[in-house]
């Protein structure tokens, strides 16, 4: 074999594979046209050269245009979901020369139907990828199986169904998250034979996959651990914030030696400033995600703990996956796995400032 360059240009490909070079670019993005003889004898040089394509300036040439729609829970402003858009509009503006767009649509995370609904009219838009927050299962799945129809990939972020594989996932391990959250309230605990779980619900719907899965993951740490330990539930409602004080009343009046406590969603301020306006400040409380009013309550000492993941940066990497797989061909790996990262008053601000 001659002597070649160092760098490898598609010229040198073919004179080698002796075709054209319209040939070579042909089998190099996958085009039809091209004999399999020389198809072969251009990949065996490909192989032999171990070449790279040069997929970011091809990218660039191609002037193709790129329509992701993501499918998040409906949200307030500052709440939990309003990091993760703030990821996906930066990684747009990263991708911008690429023709890249965006669009957000919402579903009511307490109405399997609406997710029903607002995922039909994501399949008539036909985008080129998708990133969802899953709802069940069971839901998910007849979303799932007509982008796969359709050839369209998409990323789960926050929750992952195993059942239904994505192109990727970001999010947590939340059954460890969940574990990893018990042991944390059992070193507060100690002893104590009673501990409760708040959680915000709806005619029987919890709204988030991954709030289920942490309490699996704590409820096992504490069969295994701590199996007299008597856990508590207060469901308060999902819809009716103006009756939360009133059942956390009659929860501490039936339970007046209740002193530690948990829940699995980001709104952890709902029983940290109930905590605050009536001093009670002998109550352990943990609690998930830097929303400011979290992170007041934890600076203040009504939140003991902390735990936090990245949204922006779930937000950020869904995108960045999509644009891999579909723009630079790059392989996406499928289980990314955010850090189960735990907070306290000493430790917020080196970490709230990123």
């Amino acid at each position: 074999m001659n002597k070649l360059p160092e760098r490898i240009r598609i010229k040198d490909i073919a004179r080698l594979a002796d075709v054209s070079v319209g040939t070579v670019d042909r089998v190099i993005h996958s085009r039809s046209g091209v004999s399999e003889a020389s198809k072969k004898r251009v990949e065996e040089i490909l192989k032999q050269l171990d070449y790279q394509p040069n997929m970011y300036a091809s990218a660039l040439a191609s002037n193709k245009k790129y329509t992701f729609i993501c499918l998040l829970p409906e949200h307030l402003e500052g709440e939990y979901w309003t990091a993760v858009e703030l990821g996906i509009h930066e990684a747009i503006a990263t991708y911008s020369d690429f023709n890249t767009s965006v669009k957000i649509n919402y579903y009511d995370p307490y109405d399997y139907h609406s997710f029903v609904d607002a995922s039909e009219t994501i399949i008539t838009l036909q985008p080129d990828g998708v990133m969802v927050a899953p709802t069940a299962p069971q839901y998910t799945k007849g979303f799932t199986d007509q982008l796969h129809t359709l050839d369209i990939p998409y990323i789960y972020i926050d929750s992952n169904i195993k059942d239904v594989p994505p192109l990727a996932f970001f999010g947590q391990n939340s059954r460890q998250s969940g574990y990893f959250a018990a042991r944390m309230l059992m070193l507060l605990a100690r002893d104590e034979k009673e501990i409760v779980i708040f959680r915000k619900i709806h005619e029987g719907i919890v709204g988030s996959n991954q709030q289920e899965n942490r309490e699996i993951g704590f409820r096992q740490y504490m069969e295994e651990y701590h199996p007299s330990c008597t856990i508590l539930e207060l469901d308060l409602h999902a819809e009716r914030n103006d009756e939360d004080n009133e059942m956390l009343d009659e929860l501490f009046r039936t339970h007046p030696t209740v002193k530690n406590g948990i829940t699995f969603n980001s709104k952890v301020y709902i029983v940290g400033e109930y905590l605050q306006s009536h001093g009670k400040k002998d109550f352990n409380l943990i609690g998930y995600d830097l929303l400011e009013r979290n992170v007041t309550c934890l600076k203040e000492g009504s939140v003991s703990f902390l735990i936090a993941q990245q949204p922006e940066l779930q937000g950020f990497n869904g995108i960045k996956a999509l644009c891999d797989h579909l723009i630079f061909k790059k392989e996406v790996t499928c289980i990314n796995y955010m850090p189960i990262d735990l907070l306290t008053v000493e430790t917020i601000d080196y970490y709230h400032s990123k």
